[in-house]
């Protein structure tokens, strides 16, 4: 993989200015203040946290409760697992083509909307073909989602800040990993276990709906625009 990036794609970097001098490593971290500022980027980051701490309990609460709960043995969520891999396989190009030139953020909401509906599925069916059938809208949602928030953590930054902005794009997707678990923990121990895929919902939903207003606020922006090619297009951040 390594060796086809070096052969095949482009360098985005841009060439630096004469006068620009090398930053120091400490340096790097004088102005990270400035993405924490951009409070539509903060948003955007929210509405993915709230989506991922949804997202991420496919790989971990699901199992147990799975088990737990309708006697599914761990060889049948494993198959689940694998429904969601070969959906992947099949449709993740020509899902591709179809998002690329759509707007960013309704394809947010529409990825986070698929979300709420194959995770509030688990609260409301039991036949393991509904539970399959569950797994792959939600994988739909991932191939929609994924690619998507890519690009847009890198076209909120300008070009000279957007390693800056995809290191604090990639740190806040373990919030998701640190707090989903331990919160769905706590709701199967303690409450119904199908409240962990209603509240799940209500989370999608929410994030789906912050994700149609930052559309509202900010689609029409250059930056945002389908029709800008690579990320070189990426104007600066402005605040919402």
């Amino acid at each position: 993989m390594a060796l086809l990036f070096y052969l095949l794609m482009p360098e985005t970097k841009p060439e630096p200015h004469p006068d620009h001098r090398h930053e120091t490593l400490f340096g790097t971290f004088r102005h990270y203040h400035v993405v924490l500022r951009d409070h539509a980027f903060v948003a955007f980051l929210v509405a993915c946290i709230l989506m991922g701490i949804v997202y991420i309990q496919m790989y971990n609460s699901l199992s147990v409760y799975l088990r737990d709960y309708h006697g599914i043995q761990p060889q049948a969520y494993g198959f689940l697992l694998t429904s969601s891999a070969i959906t992947v396989i099949a449709f993740q190009i020509s899902v591709m083509r179809v998002i690329k030139t759509r707007p960013p953020f309704v394809m947010m909401s529409l990825g986070t909307l698929f979300y709420m509906i194959g995770f509030g599925m688990f609260a409301i069916v039991s036949a393991y073909g509904l539970f399959v059938l569950a797994v792959v809208i939600i994988t739909v949602g991932e191939m929609i989602v994924v690619p998507t928030s890519q690009a847009l953590a890198a076209n909120f930054a300008r070009v000279d800040m957007r390693g800056r902005y995809m290191a604090v794009f990639d740190l806040t997707n373990k919030v998701p990993a640190t707090v989903g678990p331990a919160a769905a923990g706590v709701v199967l121990d303690n409450y119904d276990p199908n409240l962990v895929w209603h509240l799940g919902s209500v989370l999608c939903a929410i994030s789906a709906v912050c994700f149609y207003v930052l559309h509202a606020r900010l689609g029409s922006h250059t930056r945002f625009d389908v029709a800008t090619q690579g990320p070189d297009a990426a104007q600066p951040a402005m605040e919402a």
